[in-house]
């Protein structure tokens, strides 16, 4: 069988694509004031690209969403920008504010579907990529002001890895992801990003 290049799987994707940076599964939350904290959320992992006024929501595989979180186009569409990508989770809640991850393939659960962005890979013609993850974050806390309730700032934690990993799993969440402050975004799997799963976690 004819295998194709990775050039030549690159030249299929979508102008504008973005492939993500891609946490590396760990069986513990390291520790240290070198890493920070944040909720691993249980939707669709979104890339939301605008350039001018053409917003495109691109899945991890390089398929467009923005007709589908038609909420999420809308809330990037209106930031008082001319160019930003940003990288962050796509989820629906259920009525008791839990994550909806089946309500995210319903029209309605995914038309009202929010953002929650934790980092920032391009704003009006600069590439982030290259800075530190604070720096990045710093810059999206910023572009974000304003925002309506369709795009929220992924919070992080400071701390002790495991008692956050061992609180979240108390709370029922799907894990944690660690990540460098001092970290470069790159496409791909790093060390440098780390997710620890919840083993009793289920989906609502």
């Amino acid at each position: 069988m004819l295998m194709r290049s990775p050039l030549a799987r690159e030249r299929r994707r979508p102008a504008g694509f973005i492939n993500p940076f891609q946490p590396t599964l760990s069986e513990k939350a390291p520790s240290g004031p070198q890493w920070i904290y944040e909720i691993k959320h249980d939707g669709y992992r979104i890339v939301a690209c605008k350039t001018g006024s053409s917003v495109r929501l691109w899945s991890r595989n390089g398929r467009d969403w923005s007709r589908e979180f038609l909420a999420v186009t809308e809330g990037v569409a209106a930031l008082k920008v001319d160019e930003i990508v940003i990288d962050g989770e796509a989820m629906a809640h259920c009525k008791d504010g839990w994550p909806d991850f089946n309500g995210l393939q319903s029209v309605d659960g995914g038309a009202g579907a929010c953002l929650f962005a934790f980092d920032l890979l391009r704003l009006n013609g600069e590439d982030l990529r290259p800075l530190a993850l604070e720096e990045r974050r710093a810059r999206l806390r910023k572009a974000l002001r304003g925002a309506g309730k369709a795009l929220r700032f992924s919070e992080h934690l400071d701390g002790d890895g495991k008692a956050i990993f061992r609180h979240a799993c108390a709370l029922g969440l799907e894990g944690i992801v660690s990540k460098r402050r001092d970290s470069r975004y790159r496409s791909g799997r790093s060390l440098t990003w780390l997710k620890v799963k919840n083993p009793a976690y289920e989906r609502r």
